[in-house]
């Protein structure tokens, strides 16, 4: 089977490795084990460089090394060993989700603390995205009122990632919801079986006394919008703490109006 370069250099990219390293590599593959002049002739790489990128791919576990008299020779790993880069790559991005929190709230409360009124807009699947994972560090109870279920538009694997943190928090969510909201869950729920937020409780309005054509959420001082056609996908945040408290007003008069759940 002849090899697919263009998919290495990819993956490889994606990886973090430039193209001179998969030169290297590849060089490895096709030609076996090399004296560093060989690697050099052969990858077409200057031996200046040669030991730049040999050092790189040995901390990856990518090439191994054994010494010989007056020169060492290089070889190519095997390419299982991927799974250690990778596996490596998921415990710094754990580590980084972990720390993510505090992070954002020393830079939340810095840029933040004498600003009275702060706007935020977001644009794009990923944006809105960002505005829902921004309820997690939720300080109050969550009001929503939802126009349909946000795992038919984030996907199964955001919307447990975002609804386990949420669990993990204690978060409590209140939310009025229409019929578009009951469809999409219906529709959802014959085809998966997903985890869902412990502390939610929600009530039903009909169309004639409210008519939900969007989404929104208050916690905190923040209310938030968003609209999520595939024509126009765009959400707003806005931080202002008489803002959020008419809205909180707005929301207590309708939850009022709303009868027993719809469904569970």
């Amino acid at each position: 089977m002849t090899l697919n370069r263009a998919k290495v250099y990819e993956y490889f990219k994606q990886l973090g490795i430039d193209s001179k390293a998969t030169d290297v590599y590849l060089t490895l593959v096709a030609h076996g084990p090399l004296s560093i002049s060989e690697l050099s002739r052969n990858s077409g790489v200057e031996r200046t460089h040669i030991y730049r990128l040999v050092d790189k791919l040995a901390e990856l576990n990518l090439i191994e090394i054994e010494k010989e008299f007056k020169r060492s020779i290089v070889k190519p790993a095997p390419i299982t060993n991927l799974h250690i880069l990778l596996s490596k790559k998921e415990q710094d991005l754990k580590y980084l989700q972990e720390k993510l929190g505090s992070i954002e709230q020393l830079l939340v409360n810095d840029t933040t603390s004498s600003v009275a009124t702060r706007v935020q807009m977001y644009r794009g699947s990923e944006g809105l995205k960002q505005l829902f994972w921004n309820e997690t560090k939720s300080k109050t109870e969550n009001l929503t009122i939802l126009s349909e279920n946000m795992q038919t538009k984030t996907g199964l694997a955001f919307f447990e990632r975002w609804a386990n943190r949420c669990n993990d928090r204690q978060i409590h969510f209140r939310s009025i919801y229409g019929d578009s909201f009951v469809q999409s869950q219906k529709q959802w729920y014959t085809k998966h079986d997903n985890n869902k937020l412990n502390c939610w409780e929600g009530r039903y309005i009909p169309k004639d006394i409210f008519n939900i054509s969007h989404y929104m959420a208050i916690y905190d001082d923040v209310v938030a919008y968003y609209n999520w056609q595939s024509s126009e996908i765009f959400g707003i945040e806005i931080y202002n703490r008489q803002i959020a408290d008419t809205q909180r007003y707005f929301f207590e008069s309708l939850w009022m109006k709303a009868v027993l759940p719809k469904i569970n």
